[in-house]
């Protein structure tokens, strides 16, 4: 891995995450196979296993960010310097009052639509970082843009779908090889599956800043 500066700090490596939890009501097709269980679990692992030895990436979500900077204080980790947030002013009016506490915040313009806001912030996230992994976690149809976009401005970086949670993520089970279909369906310890599929050894220091 080659070696990033962050907030005056030598990172190695950049992670991203594509997480949400579906709404039976818009996304019912996705909720029914999601386990928001598993979700959260998956994405708590992820915070424990990079922050303070990665910098992660990820699009601001309502149910995401907040869990982001529960699990970043519980570690006692100035997340200012480990976590990127992207934001489109397209949905100002609706920032999660938690965007506040984080000190990297990048927004965006907005655009005509939604969904032209989004590819426009997804577009910018992509192109400003070289990634080594993404993992994609539950979530609704922004997932599989998501994955569809990385995959084109990222092309060398290792995505992850966490199969084992349902969603949308669900639906990546052809992108991924046979024998990490099966890790990423039948392995729960995330922890574990995150330490070995990044390739972050247990071993390598936590820093608090």
């Amino acid at each position: 891995m080659d070696s990033r500066c962050v907030g005056g700090l030598t990172v190695s490596g950049v992670i991203f995450l594509s997480a949400g939890v579906p709404d039976p009501k818009r996304g019912p097709e996705f909720a029914k196979t999601a386990d928001t269980v598993a979700i959260n679990a998956a994405v708590s692992a992820l915070l424990y296993v990079t922050i303070g030895r990665r910098l992660l990436v990820w699009g601001g979500h309502p149910a995401i960010t907040p869990m982001i900077l529960v699990v970043a204080e519980d570690m006692g980790i100035d997340y200012g310097s480990w976590v990127k947030l992207y934001q489109s002013r397209y949905f100002e009016d609706d920032y999660p009052e938690d965007n506040l506490r984080f000190q990297n915040v990048i927004y965006t313009p907005a655009a005509k639509d939604r969904r032209a806001s989004l590819r426009l912030m997804r577009q910018q996230m992509f192109r400003e970082q070289q990634f080594d992994a993404a993992v994609f976690v539950g979530g609704m149809r922004g997932i599989l843009d998501e994955f569809n976009l990385f995959r084109k401005f990222q092309p060398n970086a290792i995505p992850l779908p966490i199969l084992s949670a349902g969603g949308a993520a669900l639906l990546l089970s052809n992108e991924v090889e046979s024998d990490l279909r099966r890790d990423l369906t039948g392995n729960l310890d995330y922890v574990s599956l995150f330490h070995q599929h990044l390739n972050i050894s247990e071993r390598e220091t936590i820093r608090s800043s």
